[in-house]
């Protein structure tokens, strides 16, 4: 008889044992098949990272801004401390400009020295931000290339010398060129000009061999295999200086220049009808010219008229547009720092650039020009969808050349 009641108590026991084994379990079974949560802390599954990547790469509006800025600086070196890296990496800058003559204390050097300096400086400049940086020069061949014989890079000639012979010599002759500026990491050749030599004593065209020809055919002869070598390795091209400064009597960099008595505009606007034709542009440069005829109010820079009504809407350009650089003195002797930013990017500009290369230097540039865009989107002097389209040709760009 107590053998049987020992044998129903441990049963009992067993029995209740085993309902609490089951009643664990079955939670423990339970807590695995609930999702975790996504709190501040917790690691997003792949399924929801990947459904929220659109949301992450869609930039704030500072970073957009960022983008549209070309900026020059002073240094043949940077490091982590250099106040262009720190810009760069602040304000999501797009780009550099090079320079080998600082113009503000009318010294040398300013970012050149060598090819081997120069590779290294473009090196850390996007090790130090990040790999598509756009670095540009001014490399046309002749009197404007930052990259001169002295300095051991090699001799390229002026483009009127280029013109002189066929395309296919200008083709091989470039892509000597091409091949130096890549090798030494430029990704922005800010060439060819396609000024028209309609004024053989124009002191910034004509006078030093910056036009092709006078034939408006010849410029987009050799123009077309500039750009040609140029992509060969794969380095962007910016033609230069809509719509066209070759019939001017005077100098941008140092002032507003009217040509609204020597333009010819069918002759002026064929090398880039053409270019556009051909679908071989990648940007096109503005100038800093008046044309009363055309915009009484503004020169090209700042001119919608010029901009989106005849280079988009006329000749159905739908590329980025890039300004000349908005510290010439055609600009800030006639308008405001804000005021010009303003107007150019209303005007129909992508990128602006700020070579800090003028009448004196300022270390605060990007910070400034940066702040004038966002002020003028926050009061609504600019619209959002004005930045946004910019920096979609600018990605666009980008993505393509694997800048």
């Amino acid at each position: 008889m107590e053998t049987k009641k020992r044998l129903i108590k441990y049963r009992t026991i067993l029995f209740i044992i085993s309902l609490c084994i089951f009643f664990l379990l079955s939670f423990l079974f339970i807590s695995c098949k609930r999702e975790p949560e996504n709190t501040a802390g917790s690691r997003i599954l792949p399924e929801d990272e990947a459904r929220t990547a659109p949301e992450q790469s869609t930039p704030a509006l500072e970073e957009m801004i960022g983008q549209m800025l070309i900026i020059g600086f002073r240094g043949t070196e940077v490091s982590s401390s250099s106040k262009i890296i720190q810009d760069i990496n602040e304000y999501n800058i797009g780009g550099v400009v090079l320079f080998d003559y600082d113009v503000p204390s009318k010294s040398f050097p300013r970012n050149i020295l060598s090819p081997q300096q120069l590779k290294k400086l473009t090196g850390d400049l996007k090790k130090l931000t990040y790999s598509n940086l756009i670095i540009a020069i001014d490399a046309e061949g002749g009197y404007v290339n930052r990259l001169k014989e002295e300095y051991g890079f090699i001799e390229i000639k002026s483009a009127a010398e280029m013109g002189e012979g066929d395309p296919e010599d200008t083709y091989l002759e470039a892509s000597r060129l091409g091949k130096e500026l890549d090798s030494t990491g430029i990704n922005l050749n800010l060439a060819p000009v396609v000024d028209v030599n309609t004024n053989k004593d124009n002191p910034v065209i004509g006078k030093i061999e910056r036009s092709f020809s006078d034939d408006p055919q010849k410029v987009y002869e050799h123009a077309a295999a500039f750009i040609d070598a140029m992509h060969g390795y794969d380095i962007i091209t910016a033609i230069k200086h809509f719509p066209g400064h070759g019939s001017s009597a005077g100098d941008s960099h140092l002032g507003l220049t009217d040509v609204t008595r020597t333009y010819n505009e069918e002759v002026e606007l064929l090398p880039y009808k053409k270019l556009i034709e051909c679908g071989r542009l990648d940007i096109i440069m503005t100038a800093h010219i008046m044309n009363t005829d055309i915009d009484p109010e503004s020169p090209a820079t700042l001119s919608p008229i010029f901009l989106d009504g005849i280079l988009r809407d006329e000749l159905n350009y739908d590329g980025m547009i890039i300004s000349d650089d908005m510290q010439m003195g055609a600009i800030t002797s006639q308008f405001g720092f804000e005021e010009a930013i303003i107007k150019a990017v209303n005007a129909g500009c992508d990128l602006l650039i700020f070579s800090n290369n003028g009448s004196e230097y300022d270390e605060d540039i990007a910070r400034k020009a940066a702040g004038v865009i966002k002020e003028a989107v926050d009061e609504g002097k600019i619209t959002e969808a004005r930045i946004t389209d910019s920096y979609k040709r600018i990605k666009e760009l980008k993505e393509k050349y694997g800048t």
